[in-house]
């Protein structure tokens, strides 16, 4: 079952967290999703995915300087791992990552809760806009485990303040996750 590390929780320009981004291991296999400066995905992965087909001028950069594939949004498929791109709005994308009957998803931005995350055993996701909304949907959709991402200083007050989301977990950087 591949194991999941949360290499960064953050919201663009968050002077607190790094930028939200994951790595994916499956055995030898590694596969990172997303991320930036500070929690980029070490240098031998086999793929650096990402949200959007948007120039990423600091992504191409270490890229290049660690000699790292550029990254794309781009389906991965080794053996049962089966990682791949799904529509959330905006010309963002999330992505569905399968292995076995284990299903995990990674879907930081989304116009709207994305559907496809319906019944997911962990699920990834920035707050949006409303909070309530979010949790509510991800109960709707009988996710099993929420994780929050993309946090931004509202989010780190709230942690201070020892706030709890009322359904879900605040993402933990270098937190290691199981399926």
């Amino acid at each position: 079952m591949p194991r999941l590390i949360l290499l960064g929780a953050g919201a663009a320009r968050s002077s607190r967290f790094a930028p939200a981004g994951l790595l994916v291991e499956y055995g030898h296999t590694r596969v990172g999703i997303d991320g930036g400066p500070g929690s980029e995905p070490p240098e031998n992965v086999h793929a650096w995915l990402v949200r959007d087909d948007a120039p990423h001028p600091d992504l191409l950069r270490i890229a290049q300087e660690t000699g790292m594939r550029e990254p794309a949004v781009a389906a991965f498929r080794h053996g049962s791992l089966h990682i791949d791109p799904m529509p959330a709005g905006d010309g963002a994308y999330g992505y569905r990552i399968v292995s076995g009957h284990h299903t995990a998803v990674w879907a930081p931005r989304f116009g709207d809760f994305p559907g496809w995350a319906g019944s997911a055993d962990l699920v990834f996701a920035g707050p949006g806009s409303d909070l309530a909304a979010t949790v509510e949907a991800a109960r709707r959709l009988k996710v099993g485990r929420l994780v929050l991402v993309l946090l931004d200083e509202r989010a780190g007050a709230a942690m201070d303040a020892g706030t709890d989301p009322p359904f879900g977990e605040w993402g933990e950087e270098g937190g290691q996750y199981r399926m």
